[in-house]
């Protein structure tokens, strides 16, 4: 998908719809200077392996050697095993001088959506995302989102196919665990790109490298978390809330909302965590026209940024104070504003476990 305004953009190329779009993108990068791949915050398997997925394509086509940044933390175990076991060199965005690069690019994740460190202001080049467009993007050379698909390296799996870029086994590895990672096996929020891809991706996957990535070994604070949750659950019918309070790491709030939304009669689940500075927010959903995207930027409305697609979304609401008053009443405005989004008559709350079980 091809930007349509670029007469407003002289830095950008006008490039065609018809014919190999892609190639006229990589031919506009080519010699143009220092290139980086700006991911999401706290970047999960299908940010970071569409990253890398495009780094190998401009260095295969172009030879330039592209910077993949982000900001927060790679905390979730099971990515960090991703980074170090398929050797994926990721660097923090406050370490960039980012005056020094002439091309930057945007992979699962957009300008202006609160959820990645990219400054304010700065031009970016290209987007390529499978959540919906949330902001004026006109002012962006190449614009391709698919919000049908159920995985970004999906998309940049099907860049590679189409320039014949052949893939190494770390790159298909990284490529077929993001799409295995984001869709639960093709369980959630697939599309036939996705399939297509997964399948062609797994016999050139390395098996224990896939294996090792699944089942890494964590510290004793990630069980603790778990026992958080379940103590800090409460139950509204079909619907589960959940606050973590402090964390150390972000990606416990959205690991967890999965695992809750397994309680027997849960339809929704709204999980929360303090983490520098600001309350991470996750949401899951069992039906896939529950329009979580939209449900959470309603909840957050005036307070923070929020997106998502049918089954699944995350928000982010900075400077947020983690005191247990503050806390507690933030809890309290979320699950309200959640009953009057799902269009829910509201229930009586009662623990997850009770003293009696």
């Amino acid at each position: 998908m091809v930007n349509e305004a670029q007469a407003e953009a002289p830095s950008c190329p006008l490039f065609s719809k018809e014919g190999d779009s892609v190639a006229e993108l990589i031919e506009w990068i080519r010699g143009r200077g220092k290139v980086v791949i700006v991911t999401h915050d706290n970047p999960d398997p299908d940010s970071i392996a569409a990253a890398v997925g495009l780094r190998h394509l401009l260095l295969v086509k172009t030879g330039q050697d592209a910077v993949i940044t982000y900001g927060g933390i790679v905390g979730r175990g099971e990515n960090r095993s991703m980074v170090q076991l398929l050797e994926i060199p990721l660097v923090p965005i406050a370490k960039l001088d980012l005056s020094q690069f002439a091309v930057f690019c945007m992979v699962d994740t957009q300008p202006n959506t609160g959820n990645n460190s990219f400054p304010v202001g700065l031009p970016v080049h290209l987007v390529i995302d499978h959540h919906p467009a949330k902001s004026d993007l006109s002012a962006v050379c190449w614009v391709d989102i698919r919000s049908n698909y159920g995985a970004s390296a999906t998309i940049l799996y099907e860049y590679l196919c189409q320039q014949e870029v052949s893939l190494n086994t770390k790159l298909a590895t990284s490529l077929f665990y993001a799409i295995k990672s984001e869709t639960q096996d093709l369980g959630r929020e697939w599309s036939k790109a996705d399939r297509e891809a997964y399948l062609k991706l797994l016999p050139i996957s390395n098996n224990r490298i896939l294996f090792d990535i699944i089942h890494p070994q964590v510290p004793r604070e990630y069980f603790s978390a778990f026992l958080t949750a379940i103590e800090n659950s409460t139950l509204y019918g079909p619907v589960l809330v959940f606050n973590l309070r402090k964390i150390e790491n972000p990606d416990l709030v959205a690991e967890l909302a999965d695992f809750l939304l397994r309680q027997q009669g849960v339809k929704y689940v709204l999980g929360m965590g303090w983490f520098d500075g600001m309350q991470i927010l996750s949401m899951r959903a069992l039906a896939p026209d529950a329009k979580l995207g939209l449900v959470i930027q309603q909840i957050v409305d005036g307070l923070g940024t929020a997106g998502g697609h049918g089954m699944i979304a995350g928000g982010q609401i900075r400077e947020m104070a983690v005191d247990e008053p503050a806390q507690q009443e933030l809890e309290r405005l979320l699950t309200r504003r959640l009953f009057k989004a799902l269009e829910l008559p509201s229930v009586p709350g009662e623990p997850l476990i009770t003293g009696n079980e």
